[in-house]
């Protein structure tokens, strides 16, 4: 996934691709998904269509197959043509919560972070 600087950062690059899995293996828990569904739903995680196309999701769903963290297979839809849907695996449920857990003890540590940086910032302005 190409890196791309978060809003108000120019300059500063971040990765999403493991944070795409993680959400894909979330939005994938209770119910089978497919590709552009998919996409839509992202959006509340903060993907734009700029940032998420359809080739980054689909190439990142078939990494994720091989990591056997979620399976597919052809639906038909009715009238319309088939479609891929994706289901999460039991190795992407524990992936997924090993995942979270990491992600809640970064998220402790970024608020320490900006505790400290808020702290010094204040006091800093206090000097001057």
């Amino acid at each position: 996934m190409k890196e791309h600087p978060p809003a108000g950062c120019p300059g500063k690059n971040h990765k999403l691709e493991h944070f795409l899995e993680v959400c894909l293996l979330l939005l994938l828990y209770n119910e089978i998904g497919h590709g552009y569904r998919l996409m839509e739903q992202l959006e509340q995680f903060g993907f734009t269509k700029e940032e998420l196309n359809v080739s980054t999701l689909y190439r990142t769903l078939r990494k994720m197959e091989k990591e056997e963290l979620v399976c597919s297979c052809w639906e038909e839809g009715g009238p319309g043509p088939k479609r891929r849907t994706y289901k999460i695996t039991a190795t992407g449920k524990e992936d997924l919560s090993q995942w979270i857990n990491i992600l809640k003890m970064r998220k402790s540590m970024i608020e320490q972070l900006i505790a400290v940086y808020a702290e010094t910032i204040h006091n800093d302005k206090e000097t001057k």
